[in-house]
């Protein structure tokens, strides 16, 4: 097992924690995800606004960060603007750009290719990428005389909105497609009216890891980023399926995996002027690559695990990104792990259970906050405490030369939080020990 993966970078001198060039950052998020880059570009010495639409969500990062109520005002004192999210951020975004503003974020090709799961499999297509054959469906009825006139397994796949309510997926186990159709008839009962219109993917087994980089507005920006996320809630990979639990991963110089996908788009991208960080998730066999998603914008919480693998201060590094004249910037070998630690009612939405078990409980540090990451946390009279409304508190992360290192650096950090109810995988980065087996002997982290 090959467990000291090279990733073909070279170990340099710790990040410094201060900027020498301090500049002025806008973030606009619709429902409060990027509020711990903001904070961190925050302690590094630059000056940051930080606006969040979702009333009930504004809370969040208070104490932390500068607040606004209106972005829009502020546009002319931001030296850069960062947008966190597709659902039309991205006209947002090309607008200011088109005004001569530094922007990091998307444009409705990009919003596109994220939020509508036809339009990025077509492009997909387009590009000369393998894609998994999948049917569009406006019926649930049709759906599921689909499966039965032709049995296999199958992937559940929400469209639109309904597509961010990350439990509604599901993989289907059975080979004659019979959860499936269960599963479908659940839905055409409980959630018709929220559910549009979905796809059926047929499934295809292998290695899910995802590949992603930067990009600058012209071209892509390296390292790239090769990750593995863990997006059910309990150990061993079971229980409803959740936003993310965890991410392993690492930094590497392209690779066969990233030549043979993201690559391909890189003249598209520069034409529209894309500014931010591109994600493509796939499964890969030994017949080859199958994208499932693109995810053009930052990951949450994979930014955050990127931030703390990367030696380039971030601050500096989305400043020269914004302004394009950042093509590389330096990152730590070996591996980086993102914990989620979460509290009830995580992964379900119950205001009630919310309110009883969880709002206002104080974090509690045993000792220092290295590693510590924010998400639905903000500070009153020095003390952390848990807000907002979806139970999602910090991301702890751990880094190593190999994983073994990281995943005791990371659980080491986890014993020094106390939270009531608190709950998180401890098996984050397990899978790399089977994964990175295959994914050598197929050849698709070799540099090419």
């Amino acid at each position: 097992m090959n467990e000291n993966h090279s990733n073909g970078l070279v170990n340099i001198e710790p990040k410094k924690h201060k900027t020498t060039n301090p500049k002025k950052f806008l973030f606009v998020s619709l429902s409060g995800l990027i509020g711990d880059i903001a904070w961190k570009i925050f302690e590094e010495g630059h000056e940051v606004k930080y606006y969040i639409d979702c009333e009930q969500e504004r809370i969040v990062a208070d104490g932390f960060v500068p607040k606004v109520d209106n972005w829009e005002n502020e546009v002319d004192w931001a030296d850069v603007i960062v947008f966190d999210d597709v659902l039309g951020q991205g006209e947002q975004a090309q607008k200011l750009r088109e005004r001569g503003k530094a922007v990091i974020g998307g444009t409705p090709y990009t919003d596109m290719l994220e939020d509508d799961r036809t339009f990025g499999q077509e492009e997909l297509k387009k590009y000369g990428i393998n894609i998994i054959p999948y049917q569009d469906f406006k019926s649930f009825e049709d759906a599921i005389n689909f499966v039965k006139n032709n049995p296999a397994k199958y992937v559940i796949k929400p469209s639109g909105d309904a597509g961010n309510i990350k439990g509604l997926l599901f993989i289907g186990e059975e080979d004659d497609g019979r959860d499936v159709i269960q599963v479908l008839n659940d839905y055409n009962n409980a959630w018709a009216s929220k559910i549009p219109s979905f796809q059926l993917q047929k499934r295809v087994n292998g290695v899910e890891v995802a590949i992603g980089a930067f990009f600058n507005g012209k071209e892509f920006v390296y390292p790239i980023n090769v990750n593995f996320e863990h997006k059910k809630l309990f150990p061993g990979n079971l229980g409803p399926s959740t936003g993310e639990m965890g991410t392993a991963m690492f930094w590497s110089k392209p690779n066969r995996l990233f030549n043979q996908t993201l690559k391909k788009f890189e003249s598209k991208l520069a034409d529209e002027h894309y500014v931010g960080y591109i994600d493509l998730n796939c499964i890969v066999n030994s017949n080859g690559i199958y994208p499932l998603e693109f995810t053009s914008r930052f990951g949450y919480p994979t930014i955050s695990i990127q931030q703390e693998g990367m030696i380039t201060l971030i601050g500096d590094f989305f400043y020269g990104l914004a302004t394009g004249k950042v093509t590389s910037f330096k990152a730590r070998t070996g591996f980086q792990i993102g914990v989620r630690i979460v509290v009830p009612p995580f992964p379900f939405r119950d205001q009630e259970t919310f309110e009883v078990k969880s709002k206002d409980s104080v974090v509690f540090f045993k000792k220092g906050i290295e590693g510590v990451h924010i998400e639905d946390v903000r500070t009153v009279n020095g003390e952390w405490l848990v807000t907002g409304t979806s139970g999602v508190v910090l991301i702890v992360c751990g880094m190593g030369s190999t994983m073994k290192q990281a995943q005791a650096q990371v659980y080491g950090r986890i014993k020094n939080i106390k939270i009531p109810h608190m709950y998180y995988r401890t098996d984050i980065g397990n899978r790399w020990y089977e994964d990175c087996d295959w994914l050598h002997n197929w050849g698709y982290l070799r540099e090419a």
